[in-house]
């Protein structure tokens, strides 16, 4: 605990750490001053995802670096999944559907292409695990192929698309599930020799114990979840009164925001010369939500929800969630990055934000 107070007290960062119980209050006394919630909740994320970033590193360095960017990962993405589960059971697929497909885009072009930005800015040449980075490309690829056939089965004849969407859907989500588990089978039991990170700079931090760590996880990803539904109730309010569109809210704000526990950690890896927890945040996180939370969703679906929801995104989704998985497979083939690269990376990413903001695209 000593510790724990030590890095808050040195960090200014984590002075920030007192927006937490401020937002809790507020949201009690002025539960419609949306934009002073969307503002308080925002400030209480930082912090706590400075934390959760801390936390990481140092089980990653018990672990290594890829079981600590799956750990970081699953973690980041529970809050994603109670955010969408709360959409889930007033029935607000379209808010489901949107976090799903920012969150994915998102984790792949803005937190993949700030890591290599960032890292490349104080390292000439970064390496990272290329085996690594392709089997997580290639789920999110395998990912994409489920979301586009629900897309084209929507083109048959109304009169039966309905019902075989929704069975396709289900099939989907069952299959997706499988080649999720076996992707970390094969990476984490049977080839997790080839899987390990490349070298990189040592540094001089001691990492926390490993007790203090995870609960350190446990305890920030909670709060996490508490101020994200903060966030999400005020955030379409306060979009208004900032002048942005409901479609860039979904993909691009509630997606930033969302990972930003995750982001934290991937950006510190990289200046830290620790690439390999980098990528393995970034495209690990964006793999786990199209292939487990998306078709996880779906199953609870049946279960919470006023009716069953199907997988199938609007077309002009789909492509930008194939062209993100495609030019993350294109930056992460060589196993080496520059400054430059993350620059590549993230004007794809901003390419799609411009096009959200000035043309919202068309949920079903």
């Amino acid at each position: 605990m000593n510790l724990l107070l030590k890095e808050i007290r040195d960090s200014p960062m984590l002075w920030l750490l007192v927006a937490v119980p401020v937002v809790f209050v507020a949201a009690i006394l002025i539960p419609e001053a949306h934009t002073t919630l969307f503002v308080l909740s925002v400030l209480a994320i930082v912090p706590l995802a400075g934390l959760l970033s801390h936390a990481t590193e140092s089980v990653a360095a018990k672990t290594g670096d890829a079981a600590g960017g799956l750990l970081n990962a699953t973690l980041g993405n529970l809050t994603e999944l109670v955010i969408a589960l709360a959409a889930l059971r007033a029935g607000e697929y379209t808010l489901v559907k949107s976090s799903i497909a920012g969150a994915i885009v998102t984790n792949t072009l803005f937190m993949l292409g700030a890591s290599f930005l960032l890292g490349g800015l104080k390292y000439h040449f970064q390496e990272f695990n290329r085996a690594s980075a392709r089997l997580q490309a290639g789920l999110l690829f395998l990912a994409t192929v489920g979301l586009l056939m629900p897309s084209a089965v929507a083109e048959m004849d109304s009169s039966s698309a309905a019902a075989v969407t929704q069975q396709l859907s289900l099939g989907l989500a069952l299959l997706l599930i499988v080649g999720y588990g076996l992707g970390l089978l094969f990476s984490l039991r049977t080839h997790r020799e080839i899987f390990a990170a490349a070298e990189h700079a040592q540094t001089d931090e001691m990492p926390w114990p490993i007790g203090l760590a995870l609960v350190t996880l446990a305890g920030v990803t909670v709060l996490v979840a508490l101020v994200s539904e903060i966030f999400v109730e005020s955030v379409q309010k306060a979009a208004e009164a900032f002048g942005m569109t409901p479609a860039f809210v979904g993909f691009i704000v509630v997606a930033l925001v969302g990972g930003a526990a995750e982001m934290a950690s991937a950006f510190s890896g990289a200046r830290k010369n620790r690439l390999d927890l980098s990528v393995g945040i970034a495209l690990g996180s964006a793999s786990q939500i199209a292939l487990f939370v998306a078709p996880v969703l779906v199953l609870l679906s049946y279960v919470i929800g006023p009716s069953p929801m199907d997988l199938q995104f609007p077309p002009g989704v789909v492509v930008m969630v194939l062209l993100a998985t495609i030019t993350a497979m294109f930056v992460t083939n060589s196993g080496r990055s520059a400054w430059f690269v993350g620059v590549l990376v993230l004007m794809v990413y901003l390419i799609f934000a411009i096009t959200l903001y000035v043309l919202p695209p068309r949920m079903p």
